[in-house]
């Protein structure tokens, strides 16, 4: 597979099978995203692989804090802006309309929508599960790096035949993922990310893109 390929085959998966993600697999792509861009190559990336017994553990967890309605987790960092502008806002609403309808689930439907979002912490039925922390002392360029990693991981996952879903949904119970992985304290866990071979008779609409217009500005001399 291209590197081009794999750009456009990548893309959040919310259906996986149960056949299991190899660990050589798992092993060549995380050695090989070491190789990522990092300022002064500072690698901010703090990562754990989850499988078999832990991952079931830290799935029966979070499905036990979900039926219970256990409330979210005192937020680490802010996830988006408290009120975002034009047109990321669009942007934004128009996923939830894609997602939810795709599920034929009507914005209306608040209890339906929280039931398909609730799909998240069980990974979507993923075999293998990633989560990725950054030290608290870092800055935003630091979270950037990171940014680009998790990038590479899933584009070298895509050569491998696996899929993937970053998930910060995982960040919202992130006392329970330190339950079973018992972080050092200075770690703020950024995002989960599912991993696994795609349950292709799972129903789920890919989103589209802006115009390259709408991005990207060329500066040249014609």
């Amino acid at each position: 597979m291209d590197v081009y390929e794999a750009v456009r085959s990548r893309r959040a998966v919310r259906g996986f099978t149960g056949r299991p993600a190899p660990r050589e697999a798992l092993e060549r792509v995380l050695s090989a995203a070491a190789w990522a861009p990092s300022a002064s190559n500072l690698q901010p990336w703090h990562v754990h692989v989850l499988t078999g017994e832990p991952l079931t553990e830290l799935k029966k967890r979070a499905g036990e804090r979900v039926a219970s309605g256990d409330p979210w987790d005192e937020p680490e960092y802010e996830q988006y802006p408290p009120a975002l502008k034009s047109p990321y806002r669009e942007r934004r609403a128009a996923f939830g309309e894609q997602r939810y309808g795709a599920l034929g689930i009507p914005r209306e439907d608040i209890e339906a929508r929280q039931r398909a979002a609730a799909g998240n912490w069980q990974c979507f039925g993923a075999p293998a599960a990633l989560f990725c922390y950054i030290d608290r002392d870092m800055g935003s360029a630091q979270w950037a790096d990171v940014g680009m990693y998790l990038q590479t991981v899933m584009l070298l996952l895509r050569a491998e035949g696996l899929h993937s879903c970053t998930q910060m949904a995982w960040a919202k119970y992130h006392r329970t993922v330190a339950e079973v992985l018992s972080p050092p304290d200075e770690l703020i866990l950024f995002c989960g990310m599912s991993i696994g071979f795609e349950d292709v008779t799972v129903d789920d609409a890919r989103t589209g893109r802006a115009r390259l217009d709408e991005t990207v500005t060329f500066v040249d001399g014609s």
